[in-house]
């Protein structure tokens, strides 16, 4: 969190004035007000550091919910949604609390699914967008992936918004992470440079849990759940051979947080390597080498779990971008693999080593309870947001209540597992000395 912020941190950027009636008005709901707040600071010497810096101002979100006035007439709006970038659990949910809430609780007549994510918007590519209703969306909640397909890289801002004003859109959703959310914000900042009353609102997709101002996204607890059979497997693998060592690779490109999360779900796990906390493979206090086959030589079994960004020092050649403009990581997990191969055949150490990359497996499958239920609040949420005419702004989750975050804000940089915090703490006390 940066020290010092000014007091318009998370102002939310908003179309006018809600003139209009919610048509939720006399539905036994609870209506939030725009003054209320939730603390960015959940620790008080953080609360008085911010204060001061702020001139006594405090920092905080705008509470999201259900507004008794609204901008956008919902009998005369147009929806449209789309998914981009990776897969994720939860993205058919999100589509179908999205399509539901529209329809259902506001009456918005026409929602629209755009194919491909932003590829979609470009006419130039010839996609053609579907209808969502009840029917369309009812038993997508079951199934992993997404209806409306999905697509890495950016589009022409220009484009994407003529395609819009042509289909008469007036709000726009994002399910992705942050290359989608930037996206967006190019999609919001293009349409007030033109005075469209266009809401753009992104609900936050990412596996990794890794956008900042945010304590959750969906996803990533499925994703926790669905790595314990193969930490299991991996175990009773390592246990049933001689010297057996498994070796599970999961996701994390730039945070740790599945690994992490993952090692305390199921404690079968002897160490694990993040992308925060430096490792090298045979020199100094942080060697990981010595420390398996000092564990091997002692219990003859151990279990790593490595997050797909962590060592990627370590690993010789260059590394290239993705369609998105994020820096790809090379294969720790097999480079880890033949490593641990080599170096105990140097050592004369018998070893065992079975490899495990559930990475597909677990983005492509359906979100578990738990987190189908956050899905439909995000949606709500966003709809709620899009219909007071809020813009640029992604639905966001702090201290058990969502909250409207600007888009700038939530992609300034990725939240990271703090390698002094206590979640890393309970993760050293359970492993590395095992």
């Amino acid at each position: 969190m940066p020290a010092s912020v000014s007091p318009h941190f998370f102002e939310v950027s908003k179309l006018g004035e809600c003139q209009i009636k919610s048509p939720l008005i006399n539905s036994p709901v609870h209506f939030h007000t725009d003054d209320e707040a939730i603390l960015l600071d959940r620790d008080y010497t953080a609360v008085l550091e911010h204060t001061k810096a702020m001139n006594g101002c405090v920092p905080v979100f705008e509470r999201a919910g259900v507004r008794k006035m609204i901008f956008h007439d919902p009998r005369w709006s147009k929806a449209a949604i789309l998914t981009a970038g990776g897969l994720c659990p939860g993205l058919n949910d999100v589509i179908k609390g999205l399509t539901l809430t529209l329809r259902q609780t506001y009456g918005v007549p026409l929602v629209y699914g755009i194919p491909y994510g932003y590829a979609g918007l470009n006419s130039d590519l010839g996609y053609q967008p579907v209808i969502l209703d009840e029917d369309s969306v009812d038993n997508i909640h079951e199934t992993g992936g997404t209806i409306l397909g999905s697509s890495r890289g950016a589009q022409d801002p220009e484009k994407m918004l003529e395609t819009l004003v042509r289909m008469d859109i007036n709000m726009l959703f994002c399910i992705g992470g942050d290359g989608t959310l930037r996206s967006a914000h190019a999609i919001a900042e293009a349409a007030k440079a033109r005075h469209l009353n266009i809401s753009v609102v992104g609900i936050p997709k990412t596996i990794d849990n890794d956008i900042c101002f945010m304590d959750r996204t969906f996803g990533f607890e499925t994703a926790v759940y669905a790595t314990n059979p193969i930490i299991t497997a991996a175990h009773n693998e390592a246990k049933g051979a001689y010297n057996g060592v498994g070796l599970v690779h999961v996701m994390g490109r730039d945070s740790g947080f599945i690994a992490a999360y993952a090692t305390l779900a199921n404690t079968h796990i002897n160490f694990c390597l993040v992308p925060e906390v430096k490792f090298t493979l045979n020199e100094g206090e942080n060697a990981f080498i010595p420390l398996l086959f000092e564990r091997i030589r002692r219990r003859h079994h151990a279990v790593i779990i490595v997050a797909e960004g962590a060592g990627q020092e370590l690993i010789p050649g260059e590394r290239e971008y993705d369609k998105s403009g994020n820096l790809l990581n090379k294969n720790i997990g097999t480079f880890l693999k033949d490593e641990i191969k080599r170096q105990a055949k140097e050592a004369g150490l018998e070893i065992n080593v079975k490899y495990f990359d559930p990475t597909y497996q677990i983005r492509a499958g359906a979100a578990n309870g738990t987190d189908a239920v956050f899905c439909l609040m995000l949606a709500q949420n966003a709809v709620h947001a899009a219909m007071t005419g809020r813009t640029d702004v992604v639905i966001g989750h702090w201290s058990e209540s969502f909250t409207h975050v600007p888009i700038p804000m939530a992609v300034k940089e990725r939240k990271k597992i703090d390698p002094v915090g206590s979640l890393w703490q309970a993760v050293r006390l359970n492993t590395w000395h095992k």
